[in-house]
């Protein structure tokens, strides 16, 4: 038999590295990140099993559940094919009895189903002619595709007129899939187009779904992969909700030895519907180990992940402290750190923060997110605007939007009226940019007199009866210190009330500067180099834009 077919990485360049991204929901795994993630598994498995090598053990069963490119399955084909030499020397039926025996996929796509097999059995039928497996008697071998349906539920009930009959008929409008929350009108395809109705999460129980797919009880030892991110949610303009954690879920209740999943790092301390998915994890004692890369393009080149990626190794047998690694710019920053992942309501995943946090913390002190105001402060959306003057207005109030300053009547802002004749500290409820590296955190404060409102874009941090104490407040939410606490919690462009979670609500009897607040929380001087090399300073200008607004009138 040929070598060639089975020199599985003698490729140069390798085709998988060459492969467009289907999409930022549906992202190729890079063949180097599957092979870190691969060492990290059997690392884990020689610790758990006394030194074993995990690619010479010809019983381990691996599941890949979200396959695209087959690149997990086809660096696994190649380590156990050199690992189990000495146990089935024959290379033909070494080759055989790993892809009939040990290693198994769900595509999530015909087409993925297609590239999978033709990474792992070099033929796309893998029982071809051309295929390296001699027993499979399917199409599919052991990397499964088939067209899975939606389940629609919900909805909203309508009634048409059908114009052949002129009979009234009932229809369900808005319907949504009572499993992965797919909108009908988004997801509900003819039989041309991919549902995107993946078969591991649209079932109720996830182990007779696979043994419904392999036909056996199957027990995975390990399961690996890269899922879906997201689907479009039907919201405003791109509005997207995850999906990974769902995958993530059902591939755990699975039982396997050990997982290792690469998603987005979002879920760490943000992201639409993650709250509950966040709180199972951290407080995970089985999670073992976590490698995370902030840095946007870093892990996956071209392919914007707003909060960056990161792959953990959750093992069944363990219960302990998670080990974490951050890696920028491809090197490992400092020595991994295992410390327990629910010591905070969410992840602070550079380790280095974490001293900085307990001291201050240590003080008890309340925290600004009960003093910042949530979305839509005065219940006026972002598109909302005023006109271009006051004239003509009865009692004109100012309004701070998007991009402008325009005046409203008094009796048009629906929230909050009380706040109007404050003196008040505005923040962008959105801050950041599209470049590999955050460092601002929060934009200025803008300082606004009585007779203010604003709308949606932004909030209301703060509200006060008068200017010197507004100005102090701006001051403090200016500093680096203030803006790297934000970063503990800001995973993404959204800078809502909970980024300011872990800001100590500070008494405003001074001005106060980074200096003072290094002192006052006693920080040493490695602790506050690391601040100062994750925030960038803002400008001198305390930028006032009531001031700026009075003077275009």
């Amino acid at each position: 038999m040929s070598q060639a077919p089975l020199a599985l990485q003698a490729y140069n360049p390798d085709v998988l590295t060459c492969i467009a991204n289907l999409s930022n929901d549906e992202v190729f795994t890079p063949p180097e990140m599957a092979s870190r993630m691969l060492d990290v598994l059997a690392t884990a498995w020689a610790e758990a099993n006394h030194g074993a090598d995990l690619w010479a053990d010809p019983t381990v069963t691996f599941l890949d559940p979200f396959t695209k490119s087959g690149v997990f399955l086809r660096e696994i084909v190649r380590r156990l094919t050199e690992g189990l030499t000495p146990t089935i020397p024959d290379r033909e039926q070494r080759v055989d009895h790993i892809l009939t025996r040990q290693v198994y996929g769900i595509a999530i796509t015909e087409l993925t189903g297609y590239l999978a097999r033709r990474s792992v059995y070099c033929s796309k039928y893998a029982n071809g002619p051309h295929s390296v497996a001699q027993s499979f008697t399917t199409e599919n071998g052991n990397i499964w595709f088939q067209r899975t349906e939606h389940t629609w539920g919900g909805g909203k009930r309508e009634f048409l007129t059908d114009s052949l009959t002129g009979e009234e008929i009932a229809v369900y409008a808005k319907r949504r899939c009572t499993y992965c929350g797919a909108g009908e009108e988004d997801y509900g395809r003819g039989n041309g187009l991919e549902t995107h109705a993946y078969a591991l999460i649209h079932t109720d129980d996830a182990k007779a779904r696979i043994a419904e797919l392999f036909g056996e009880d199957m027990q995975f030892d390990v399961i690996i992969g890269n899922p879906p991110y997201q689907l479009s949610d039907g919201g405003h303009g791109s509005s997207a909700a995850p999906i990974y954690q769902k995958f993530v879920e059902k591939a755990l209740e699975l039982d396997p030895r050990f997982a290792v999943f690469v998603t987005p790092s979002r879920w760490f301390a943000g992201g639409k519907g993650l709250d509950e998915y966040r709180r199972r994890m951290l407080g995970d004692h089985r999670m073992k180990s976590i490698v995370d890369y902030p840095k946007l393009y870093e892990a996956f080149p071209g392919v914007k992940i707003r909060g960056g990626v990161s792959y953990f190794l959750w093992d069944r047998d363990y219960n302990g402290p998670c080990t974490i690694q951050t890696i920028w710019d491809g090197q490992p920053v400092g020595d991994p750190v295992s410390r327990y992942l629910d010591a905070y309501d969410v992840l602070v995943r550079r380790n280095e923060a974490v001293s900085i946090l307990e001291k201050i913390r240590a003080k008890n002190e309340p925290t600004l997110d009960s003093r910042v105001s949530s979305g839509k402060p005065f219940g006026l959306r972002t598109f909302f605007h005023g006109r271009e003057t006051r004239h003509g207005i009865n009692e004109p109030i100012q309004l701070f939007g998007s991009r402008k300053v325009t005046w409203v009547e008094r009796s048009e802002i629906p929230l909050n009226d009380a706040w109007v004749n404050k003196w008040k500290v505005l923040m962008t409820a959105v801050q950041g940019t599209s470049a590999a590296v955050e460092t601002k955190f929060l934009s200025k404060p803008i300082i606004v007199g009585p007779g203010t409102a604003c709308t949606e874009t932004y909030l209301v941090a703060g509200k006060f009866d008068d200017e010197e104490e507004a100005t102090r407040y701006a001051l403090y939410l200016r500093t680096r210190f203030v803006r790297f606490l934000v970063s503990l919690r800001k995973s993404t462009q959204h800078a809502t009330r909970d980024v300011y979670a872990f800001v100590p609500n500070v008494p405003l009897d001074r001005d106060w500067t980074d200096a003072l607040l290094y002192e006052r929380y006693g920080l040493t001087r490695e602790e506050i180099a690391f601040i100062e090399s994750q925030v960038a300073a803002h400008s001198d200008d305390l930028f006032d834009a009531a001031q700026d607004a009075d003077d275009d009138e």
